[in-house]
């Protein structure tokens, strides 16, 4: 169980976690089940078997992409708020 909790203590460092003994002791008992689990499912005939995109079979929601004539430049402009040289003029963001 040490080199566990070794290796609890550094995963709460790079994620800049203070545990108390307790709490590595529960997450590292945690993280055994979780690796024991994935070790279980190595055991599984996965041979002849097509990799899984998504669970549910769905359509893309997307429109499908097609072009359109352009907007001219003076309709864009024509409530703006603020323009300039036929540009949006917005207020400075950076120096």
């Amino acid at each position: 169980m040490q080199d566990k909790k070794f290796d609890i203590e550094k995963v709460a460092e790079l994620a800049h976690l203070e545990l108390t003994p307790e709490q590595k002791e529960r997450f590292g008992r945690q993280m055994q089940e979780i690796l024991a689990y994935v070790e279980k499912l190595d055991e599984l005939n996965t041979e002849n078997i097509e990799p899984l995109r998504h669970v549910l079979e769905i359509a893309t929601p997307f429109r499908t992409d097609i072009a359109h004539t352009s907007m001219n430049r003076d309709k864009a402009l024509m409530n703006a708020p603020d323009k300039e040289n036929g540009f949006f003029k917005t207020p400075k963001v950076k120096d």
